[in-house]
């Protein structure tokens, strides 16, 4: 177990599994956070950026912004709102640049699926969380805090 109260690798049996994970991800999370995802297709990264979502209490449904890049998602319960970007079509960080997201990350939780490499430098802190998939419905999800925001003791406001 780390010390913001989330393991370092977590293997999920299913989809539910994925998105009750989310959940608890989401209650851990707060405005100015940064959530990379990286996986391949299929992975789970949109099955937990909606545990996300739900954990936050944002308003839905959160789906897949392949074509859209980017939406917003207000919350309905005072807290902030959900940024879901999705930069599988983008051709580096200049062009996440032109989203000019980094007016929306300090008020918000941003998750960016496909951001390897890519969303890092919109924070000084930001969780990295690997996705990959089995052979069924499970999932193996890696997750790498970077800054000090993820070094701090969270365990006070640990999932519930």
């Amino acid at each position: 177990m780390r010390r913001d109260g989330l393991p370092s690798r977590v293997t999920l049996a299913s989809s539910e599994d994925t998105h009750a994970f989310g959940m608890r991800l989401g209650r851990l999370l707060r405005a100015g956070d940064l959530v990379v995802l990286t996986g391949g297709l299929g992975a789970g990264k949109t099955t937990l950026t909606q545990g996300i979502g739900a954990g936050l209490g944002v308003r839905g449904p959160v789906t897949s912004p392949t074509f859209v890049i980017a939406r917003v998602h207000p919350s309905t319960v005072g807290g902030p709102a959900l940024v879901h970007v999705d930069a599988y079509r983008l051709g580096g960080a200049l062009e996440l640049d032109d989203l000019d997201l980094d007016t929306d990350v300090a008020d918000s939780v941003t998750v960016v699926e496909w951001g390897h490499g890519v969303a890092e430098r919109l924070a000084d802190a930001y969780l990295e969380v690997v996705l990959t998939a089995g052979a069924d419905e499970t999932r193996t999800l890696s997750l790498t805090g970077f800054g000090d925001r993820w070094l701090a003791d969270l365990s006070t406001s640990g999932p519930s």
